[in-house]
């Protein structure tokens, strides 16, 4: 389908919103420097490289120091997107930060990056929707943009998974990596922007990946360290056959709400959770070999700053051009999941 073809249904152009789109004005990401290799796993947890790379096409991630905090991750993907976007901190209207381990209860990962960037005159909050969560920050942002509400918006998926995960537990902590993305939202005229997402929940699954342990509910005790309620836990096999089929419904049900195929998609953009999952996935959906992005390979899962990160290297790659449709999908712990049409 040709641009100039192109008649996309646009669910948002009620008159509340006065036809305004919302577009990803740039994005930015920051993976830390440590990387953690299979061979290096082989020596802490009963595994091996192969096991690791036959199961979920993982080969390394990427640990954060001792001294880094979710929002140093954040805040340097943060910076890297106002580099790139050419926006100053002062011009920032509202930083949304979405993550599962926030530097502390509160205040918020987002308040504590306003501050870092120096966005002063920025409304600032977080949101948890786990490995969905940058997806649901675009949806989120987006209607502050186009109600006239924000000019520019932040947004930050950003994780420190190996301050929750369970060295000793080989099922696991070879899944997992540190790193943030970001991206800077605004009214980009002649542009469709972000045509549209599709967002859902299950809350009667939310035990097949959690956290016990750090909330109202069972608050830091000895007996909760010692028994591990802190660390994250998941039911491995559910969780892979419950994000095929959410992630595949979100994709589907999104191309549908603009009259989109498959086939128009230049670039598909899964959450870098496993390759077996990304694999089964683009073949439900009829991808064609090489409409996938994926660089699970180098980073493991990332929760919320998957996408962003893919995103962002898929952009610096050129694998993106201005005017190309892309669809953005995920899945995480909630049970959520998520997925977006975006014209780039």
């Amino acid at each position: 389908m040709t641009k100039k073809a192109r008649k996309f249904i646009n669910p948002r152009a009620g008159h509340h919103f006065k036809n305004r789109t919302c577009s990803i004005l740039s994005v930015g990401s920051y993976v830390p420097d440590r990387i953690l290799t299979n061979d290096d796993l082989e020596k802490m947890v009963d595994t091996s490289d192969e096991w690791i790379t036959s199961r979920t096409g993982i080969k390394e991630r990427r640990l954060a120091a001792k001294h880094q905090h979710t929002s140093d991750l954040a805040t340097a993907a943060a910076l890297a997107a106002m580099k790139r976007a050419k926006v100053t901190p002062a011009q920032i209207d509202l930083i949304i930060v979405a993550t599962i381990t926030p530097d502390m209860p509160f205040p918020s990962t987002a308040c504590i990056v306003q501050r870092k960037i120096g966005a002063a005159h920025a409304a600032a909050f977080d949101i948890e929707a786990a490995c969905s969560g940058f997806i649901y920050g675009l949806e989120i942002g987006q209607h502050f943009v186009m109600a006239h509400t924000a000019d520019t918006v932040l947004v930050i998926a950003a994780d420190k998974l190996s301050s929750i995960v369970n060295w000793e537990d080989r099922n696991t902590c070879v899944l997992f990596g540190d790193g943030a993305g970001a991206a800077i939202l605004r009214h980009r005229p002649k542009a469709h922007g972000l045509l549209t997402t599709c967002m859902g929940a299950d809350g009667n699954k939310g035990h097949l990946l959690c956290m016990p342990g750090g909330g109202s509910q069972c608050p830091p005790t000895p007996h909760s360290i010692a028994t591990g309620m802190h660390f994250l836990r998941m039911d491995g096999k559910e969780t892979f056959k419950n994000a095929i089929n959410a992630m595949h419904f979100a994709a589907s049900e999104a191309l549908r709400r603009c009259s989109t195929r498959i086939s128009d998609i230049k670039c598909v953009i899964p959450h870098q959770a496993n390759r077996r999952i990304i694999d089964a996935l683009a073949e439900r959906l009829g991808a064609a070999p090489g409409q996938v992005f994926t660089n699970v390979e180098k980073y493991g899962n990332t929760s919320a700053a998957s996408v962003a990160i893919a995103l962002d290297e898929a952009v610096r790659e050129r694998a993106i051009k201005k005017g190309d449709l892309i669809l953005l999908i995920a899945f995480g712990a909630g049970l959520t999941w998520a997925a977006a049409v975006i014209e780039w």
